[in-house]
């Protein structure tokens, strides 16, 4: 996800900026609500105080949650893990709605505001659970057989500020960017704006990752979750105070109702012949002014084609202007886009393989760092690093290496091959090494768990083997990262058609949320079927799954060249009416 989705649900940020950053194609042509002289660089203050806030606050329970889980509230380490799944799930998929509601209903002005204060409900709910004693399980030493696990309020207690603080984490990470994006016109102020929108963004994770986390370990939960309130309050209060100075945009319609017209209105109209005459067909309307192009439906899947055919000028307004029943008539440009979802989604559903992997050795390498040696001397009383921390080595590697990519390694390739590395090209390397990195996983993870038995120990307690072993695996997997992320969002947005980019973009945090899911169901299902993975992971095969991980990742790079070697790039032939009419039909 990064670039986009990640290996971390803080990694997926630079995911939602590819998605917003597109989205706001769509936007740019729609007309302001207020008058022009709002918007511009007077909200840029307001808009990056709003992201380090909210970032802050978000990355500072999120990354961390998992040992929450485990040393304050006694739950089994797999099952920490398996909630941390679910609720990076929620929060990649759930963005999705959010923008759909900001674009089609309620603008992001308003998604921003009620995310924010639900957000702030929810880790404040996730502070007190932290501070008050009657809110949290008696606490115990970890694999402690008196441990005395959460009674069912708590449960609901925890549940309810995890779910809160997820939706409102939802709720602003696409539309925050797209709204910052919809103050400029001019597209190189926009470009200036994601930079620092990056540069804001990549700030405030490191710092809650670094330094609220730390506190969070090392000092008080307490504390720790309450910079995190006071984060999100103040991003809350900067973003209401500068509401007079945004440039806000009308909600348009969303896309996916004109895809759902498409379907019904096929069915509609399955018993009419096809006309092999693009004058029968629904045209997309055009600005005054410019030429109409008709465009002859494509020969694939030509069910759907039967929801453009002109039935009746009663579908049609009396100028023939725009359809009157959208439900019984569709543009081809409708057809066509609904028939490119279904052609890219073989390529689609390898992306929910690939990252399937990712998914599960995101929580995993928690509970590893967490039975390993983390301190950066050779002596306990060292600064000894926090479990969560270690995605930082994902992140950078990332980071790093898209640079270099871009810089070094494409325009290499490009000279010696006369040639540019395709997306299709930059997704595979990712396979490629996402499969490397959990065979790495693998090795690190059977060299710990035979020290482990080397020296009796049991549950989880801590093996002298220093965390640093994990670096390898998080490098190769953020370098795999670095490839395949910007590669499926250039893939998408390449392939889309113009009036579909938001949606482009979408399908990488769809296919990265739906990964997280199945990482549950697939750990549920090793969990009931073998004794991999019991609570005391020194006492299971961990290594095993990251095995299984490894042989998953190859199959499904196969099941990719397939997909890629098939698949055929979008080629629409257009025909140019000497015309000025911008009548649809």
């Amino acid at each position: 996800m990064g670039s986009i989705v990640p290996f971390s649900i803080y990694m997926y940020p630079k995911i939602n900026l590819h998605i917003q950053l597109h989205t706001n194609f769509a936007a740019m042509d729609t007309k302001p609500s207020v008058t022009p002289t709002k918007g511009g660089w007077i909200t840029f203050p307001f808009l990056m105080a709003t992201m380090a806030g909210l970032t802050l606050a978000a990355a500072g329970w999120s990354t961390n949650i998992i040992v929450y889980l485990i040393n304050e509230f006694n739950i089994k380490s797999i099952d920490a893990a398996q909630i941390a799944n679910i609720v990076n799930g929620c929060t990649t998929l759930l963005p999705i709605l959010g923008a759909i509601l900001a674009d089609s209903f309620f603008g992001s002005f308003t998604i921003i505001l009620v995310s924010s204060l639900i957000s702030l409900a929810g880790i404040l709910l996730l502070t007190l659970t932290a501070t008050l004693d009657p809110l949290k399980p008696a606490p115990c030493e970890n694999g402690s057989e008196l441990c005395v696990g959460p009674s069912k309020r708590q449960l609901v207690i925890l549940y309810m500020s995890v779910a809160l603080s997820s939706i409102g984490l939802a709720g602003t990470r696409f539309t925050l960017a797209t709204m910052g994006a919809d103050q400029f016109d001019n597209p190189k102020d926009q470009g200036v704006f994601f930079n620092w929108h990056f540069f804001t963004l990549y700030v405030g994770i490191l710092v809650s990752v670094v330094g609220i986390i730390y506190v969070e370990d090392n000092m008080s939960w307490g504390l720790g979750y309450g910079l995190c309130v006071a984060a999100n309050l103040i991003g809350l209060v900067i973003f209401a105070v500068g509401r007079i100075k945004y440039q806000l945009l009308k909600p348009q319609a969303s896309p996916f109702t004109r895809l759902a017209c498409v379907v019904v209105a096929a069915f509609r109209n399955r018993k009419l012949l096809l006309s092999l005459k693009s004058a029968d067909y629904c045209q997309e309307p055009y600005a005054e002014g410019t030429k109409l192009f008709l465009t002859t439906p494509t020969n694939s899947l030509k069910f759907l084609n039967h929801a453009a055919l002109i039935t009746s000028q009663g579908d049609t307004t009396s100028d023939n202007s725009s359809i009157k029943k959208p439900w019984n008539l569709c543009t081809i440009q409708q057809v066509e886009d609904l028939k490119t979802l279904i052609r890219i989604s073989p390529l689609w559903s390898t992306g929910v393989m690939m990252s399937t992997p990712l998914a599960i050795q995101m929580s995993l390498i928690v509970l590893q760092a967490l039975a390993m040696d983390r301190h950066l001397g050779p002596t306990p009383t060292t600064f000894q690093i926090s479990a969560g921390t270690m995605i930082v080595f994902a992140m950078l590697s990332t980071s790093i290496f898209i640079v270099l990519i871009d810089r070094f390694l494409l325009p290499t390739y490009q000279k010696l091959t006369n040639t540019s590395l395709t997306p299709l090209q930059r997704i595979g390397v990712g396979h490629v090494l996402n499969a490397l990195g959990m065979a790495i996983s693998a090795l690190v993870e059977s060299k710990r768990l035979a020290m482990a038995r080397s020296h009796d120990l049991k549950g989880n307690s801590v093996v002298p083997m220093s965390v640093f072993w994990m670096v390898p695996q998080l490098v190769v997997i953020g370098v795999g990262e670095a490839f395949h992320l910007p590669g499926h969002v250039s893939f998408y947005y390449q392939e889309f058609p113009k009036s579909m980019k938001s949606t482009a973009a979408a399908m990488v945090a769809l296919f990265i949320g739906v990964a997280f899911y199945l990482g549950t169901a697939l750990v549920d299902l090793v969990r009931k079927t073998t004794g991999w993975l019991p609570d005391g992971i020194n006492d299971g095969r961990m290594d095993n799954l990251y095995w299984v991980l490894t042989g998953i990742g190859l199959t499904n790079f196969g099941y990719y060249l397939v997909c890629s070697w098939m698949y055929e790039y979008q080629n629409v032939e257009k025909m140019e009416l000497d015309d000025s009419s911008n009548a649809p039909c």
